[in-house]
C-alpha cells in the first residue's frame, strides 16, 4: 500500500474518532425524527456508511 493511501486511512480514523465522540453524538440526541427514526440513529449510521464508502474508494485506488 502506498504511503499516501495509508495517510488517508489515518486521517479517516482520526475524523471518525472525532465524529463518534460523545459531545458530537449528543448534538443529535433530540426528539426530531426522520422517516420515523430518531436523529441520533440517522447520524450514527450515516457517518458509518460514509466511512465505509470513503474506505472503499481509498482501497479501490490501492488496487490500481
Amino acid at each position: 500500500m502506498k504511503k499516501r493511501h495509508e495517510q488517508k486511512l489515518i486521517i479517516l480514523s482520526f475524523g471518525l474518532i472525532i465524529l463518534f465522540s460523545a459531545p458530537i453524538i449528543l448534538l443529535f440526541n433530540s426528539e426530531k425524527e426522520v422517516f420515523g427514526f430518531p436523529m441520533i440513529y440517522i447520524y450514527i449510521f450515516g457517518v458509518w456508511i460514509f466511512s465505509i464508502v470513503i474506505s472503499f474508494v481509498i482501497f479501490k485506488k490501492y488496487d490500481e
